[in-house]
């Protein structure tokens, strides 16, 4: 993974745990930053596929936290606090397409394995089992960050844009007989 990317997976995964984090215990905590990262990972390998596209990121910047600090009733700390500066580091549709990764193993795993068509290459997040094969280990270490019903207003920010470059279909769910 080219080192531009970096800030922004970090802060996009860091995002994310804040946003939803893990079951208590230090087992947890580790458990949820694997499968955060790993999504962040992917969905920034997808999101800047060539190296024009990371450099491009790098001299323009990600754009940060701040529309989904609003979408999850976040309060959004002031930028200028230094604590607070990874924020500025975080991509909306990084964290969009990770949660939409985090929220469907299947798509996680057509994700991974779209990762050969990038200059990044198939090996390039290592192994993201955790994410494309969860265990129920790796659900109740991060309850929140798996769960779709609370990733949904993030993972739609952006999900229509991750389905069509994934070549996948939404899921439909059938109506609820009446």
């Amino acid at each position: 993974m080219p080192t531009a990317l970096s800030p922004v997976i970090a802060a996009s995964a860091r995002w994310l745990l804040a946003a939803f984090p893990p079951a208590t215990g230090p087992l947890n905590q580790a458990l949820a930053e694997a499968q955060a990262g790993h999504a962040a990972t992917i969905a920034a390998a997808l999101r800047y596929p060539t190296a024009l596209d990371a450099e491009l990121l790098d001299l323009l910047g990600p754009g940060g936290s701040g529309r989904l600090d609003f979408v999850t009733g976040a309060d959004a700390p002031p930028l200028p606090d230094a604590t607070h500066a990874w924020r500025t580091q975080v991509d909306e549709t990084v964290v969009s397409w990770a949660a939409c990764l985090l929220a469907d193993a299947d798509l996680a795993a057509l994700a991974a394995a779209c990762l050969a068509a990038t200059h990044h290459g198939p090996g390039s997040v290592g192994d993201a089992r955790r994410l494309t094969v969860p265990s129920p280990r790796d659900h109740r270490a991060a309850p929140l960050l798996r769960h779709p019903d609370f990733l949904g207003p993030i993972a739609d920010l952006h999900r229509e844009t991750l389905l069509g470059l994934l070549g996948a279909t939404p899921a439909v769910t059938a109506p609820e007989p009446g």
